[in-house]
C-alpha cells in the first residue's frame, strides 16, 4: 500500500528503530502518531517531522494509556492503518545473576507490552482492514547466553503474531514480523560499551548473526514491510535465509557454534555486570527509571519508578486540526 495520507503508530518511537521507521514513513507521507516514554525526544521528533504529526506518552504496560494513545490517533489523525509494535528493552547478564524485577520487565514490555498493543490496536486496524508488524528480534532464530529472557520474549512475539494473523485475517488486517539483528542504536552502542565480554562473543558468531546493521537500512526495511503488509521481514535479508533451519540451531550443532567461546565469555560477562552495579544499558529508559525510583527510597522523590503518563500531545495539523 501507498503511506502517502495513511496514519501509522510507532510504539518505542522515542529512539531507535522506531523514531527512524516514524522518519522514514512520513518522508513517504505518511502521518504517524509517535508513542513512548521519552516526552521530550517524542516532543522533539513531532517537531522534525512537522505538521499532521501527532505524539503520545504512553508505557505499553499500562491498558489505559494505550487505549487513550491509540483513541487519540484515530481523533487527531482520522484512524490507523498501520501499527508498528516496536517497543522493547533488554536487561544485562545471565539468568543465575540477574535481578528477577529486570527479567520480570523484559518480559512484560517486550511480550507483555506486545500483547497489549495488539489488544489496544486491533478494533481500529478492524475498521480500517489494516497492517500489524510486530518486531521481534534474530535472537527468536538462535539462542546466545546473555540473551535468555530477551530470546524468549522475542520468540513468545513471533507465535503471538502468527495466532493473530490468523484471527483477524478474514477480516483483511494483515500481521507481520520483523526479525532485527544487531542494529546501530543506543542499545548497542551501550552493549559494545559496558560488556566487552559479551561483545566479543557476538563478534566471533558467523553471519549473519555478528553482522551489523545501520539504524537507516533497517527502518528502510521495515517500512517496506509495511508499504507490501509482508508477513516476515529480516534485517540483514540474510537472516531470511538461516530462519528455515532454525531447528539446527536450536539442536546439539546450534550449541557447538557457541558453547566453545562461551565458556570464557560467559563469567567474563557476568564480572562486566556486576562491576556495572545496573541491569540495563546507560542510556536505557529504564535506567533512568530506576535513577528515579533509587532517588524516591532516600526521600528525593517518589519511591518507586515513575508511573505511565496517561495524557498525550499532539501537533496540529495544516488548518489547526488535532
Amino acid at each position: 500500500m501507498s503511506l502517502d495520507g495513511k496514519v501509522i503508530l510507532v510504539t518505542g518511537a522515542a529512539r531507535g528503530i522506531g523514531a527512524e521507521v516514524a522518519r522514514r514513513a512520513a518522508a513517504r507521507g505518511a502521518r504517524v502518531a509517535l508513542a513512548g516514554l521519552e516526552a521530550d525526544r517524542l516532543a522533539a521528533l513531532a517537531r522534525e517531522l512537522g505538521g499532521g504529526h501527532a505524539w503520545y506518552e504512553c508505557d505499553v504496560t499500562d491498558d489505559a494509556a494505550l487505549e487513550e494513545a491509540m483513541a487519540g490517533a484515530v481523533s487527531a489523525l482520522g484512524g490507523l492503518d498501520a501499527v508498528v509494535a516496536n517497543a522493547g528493552i533488554a536487561s544485562y547478564g545471565t539468568v543465575a545473576i540477574s535481578p528477577p524485577e529486570a527479567l520480570a520487565r523484559v518480559v512484560d514490555v517486550n511480550l507483555g507490552g506486545a500483547i497489549r498493543t495488539a489488544r489496544a490496536a486491533l478494533p481500529h486496524l478492524r475498521a480500517h482492514r489494516g497492517y500489524l508488524l510486530f518486531v521481534s528480534s534474530a535472537a527468536a532464530l538462535g539462542a546466545l547466553p546473555g540473551m535468555a529472557v530477551y530470546a524468549a520474549t522475542k520468540i513468545a512475539v513471533q507465535h503471538l503474531a502468527g495466532a493473530i494473523r490468523l484471527e483477524v485475517a478474514h477480516e483483511g488486517v494483515d500481521v507481520g514480523v520483523a526479525y532485527p539483528g544487531w542494529i546501530e542504536t543506543d542499545l548497542m552502542s551501550d552493549v559494545v560499551q559496558d560488556l566487552p565480554g559479551f561483545d566479543a562473543l557476538r563478534r566471533k558468531l558467523p553471519p549473519p548473526f555478528s553482522t551489523v546493521t545501520s539504524l537507516g537500512a533497517c527502518a528502510d526495511a521495515l517500512v517496506a514491510a509495511i508499504e507490501r503488509r509482508r508477513r516476515n521481514v529480516y534485517v540483514p535479508w540474510a537472516l531470511g535465509l538461516v530462519a528455515p533451519f532454525r531447528t539446527l540451531l536450536w539442536s546439539r550443532l546450534g550449541d557447538l557454534l557457541v558453547r566453545r567461546d562461551a565458556r570464557e565469555a560467559v563469567p567474563r560477562m557476568e564480572r562486566d555486570v556486576a562491576a556495572l552495579g545496573r541491569a540495563f544499558g546507560a542510556r536505557s529508559v529504564e535506567t533512568a527509571r530506576r535513577t528515579v525510583a533509587a532517588a524516591g527510597s532516600e526521600g528525593y522523590g517518589r519511591a518507586g519508578p515513575p508511573p505511565p503518563a496517561r495524557e498525550w500531545a499532539s501537533v496540529p495539523r495544516p488548518g489547526g486540526d488535532r
